[in-house]
């Protein structure tokens, strides 16, 4: 359910980021043509040149989040077999999600070990398992994990006895769609000059045209879904350092006022916390966090279970949302 719904908003979003501006322009174009020969030609041509810049940051974002990433997921994880700090980790839950037919079995985990503070911790993790045979990820057994001691590159951790490969065929798959769309740009670059120039070069570029308008909407979209984020995830910024690397105590909570910043109609809320480290030094920290209009209960409890950093007491985070972290 909720991944059809991410479908139709993905492609809701995309309507009103390629196919509406060009039906929009060209309507427009059919009604009230350009003057091209009073267009200021300087003009057009930084327009070109600011709408291929777009198209260069967009596309080479595209290229990095599809093909790049993988490469680096494949050698961090080749660092961490090398330079990762051993943990023991216990399996509480187990659930087979194999799909029919599969070669392999797909589990998700959770799993409790201590994080490199040494403060017990319970953490989700997906697995695909090549030998199901040996039953190895059933509840109440052990399995080795490797964390990252820096905690600055994905993934944080990985499985002691964890393979990493790039699958050639479908990162050339990939590259295969992303020149594709490479291809398109351009021919629609060529497509609009041949048809629109009238030898006058690029004067028939304008603010409305689909040429910057579509990555200009598309990049506006990235930094909105961004920006959602980071609200949804206020407070969680630095959520796998605080949890791999932080210690665990019960914070005072001094007040909990609501802020002007709301998420689909949910309030965010920041909390004032009080709390004793490790050294016996008492802190006052503040964290934001978007809650349930359902849950707003929490607002008025007196203790709360945190995260905090040792060398930096003011990174906090709630136990209860770290412990949801995939």
């Amino acid at each position: 359910m909720k991944r059809g719904v991410a479908i139709f908003w993905m492609l809701y979003m995309l309507f009103f980021a390629i196919p509406f501006p060009m039906l929009l322009y060209y309507n427009i174009k059919s009604e009230n043509p350009l003057d091209i020969e009073g267009s200021d030609p300087w003009l057009s041509l930084g327009l070109t040149a600011l709408s291929m810049v777009l198209w260069i940051i967009l596309l080479a974002g595209y290229y990095r989040k599809w093909v790049l990433k993988a490469f680096s997921a494949k050698r961090n994880m080749d660092r961490l077999k090398k330079n990762g700090v051993r943990r023991e980790a216990k399996i509480l839950e187990s659930v087979n999600l194999t799909k029919p037919d599969a070669g392999y079995n797909t589990y998700e985990l959770s799993l409790s070990f201590k994080n490199l503070a040494n403060t017990e911790i319970v953490q989700k993790a997906g697995i695909n398992d090549m030998k199901p045979y040996e039953r190895r990820f059933e509840v109440g057994k052990r399995v080795g994990l490797l964390i990252d001691k820096e905690m600055k590159h994905i993934p944080y951790f990985i499985f002691e006895n964890s393979e990493g490969s790039i699958r050639r065929g479908i990162i050339a798959l990939i590259n295969l769609g992303w020149l594709l769309l490479l291809t398109v740009v351009v021919g629609y670059y060529i497509y609009s000059y041949q048809s629109e120039s009238e030898g006058m070069g690029w004067r028939f570029m304008s603010f409305g045209h689909p040429l910057l308008i579509c990555p200009a909407v598309l990049l506006f979209y990235r930094v909105l879904l961004g920006f959602i984020s980071s609200k949804l995830n206020s407070g969680l910024d630095n959520a796998p350092l605080i949890k791999f690397k932080g210690v665990r105590t019960t914070a005072k909570q001094i007040a909990a006022n609501l802020t002007s910043t709301y998420i689909n109609e949910q309030p965010m809320v920041n909390f004032e916390l009080e709390f004793v480290d490790h050294q016996n030094h008492t802190h006052r920290a503040s964290i934001k966090k978007i809650v349930s209009l359902l849950d707003l209960d929490s607002t008025k409890q007196k203790t709360a279970d945190i995260f905090y950093l040792q060398d930096d007491p003011q990174k906090i985070a709630f136990a209860t949302d770290l412990d949801e972290i995939d």
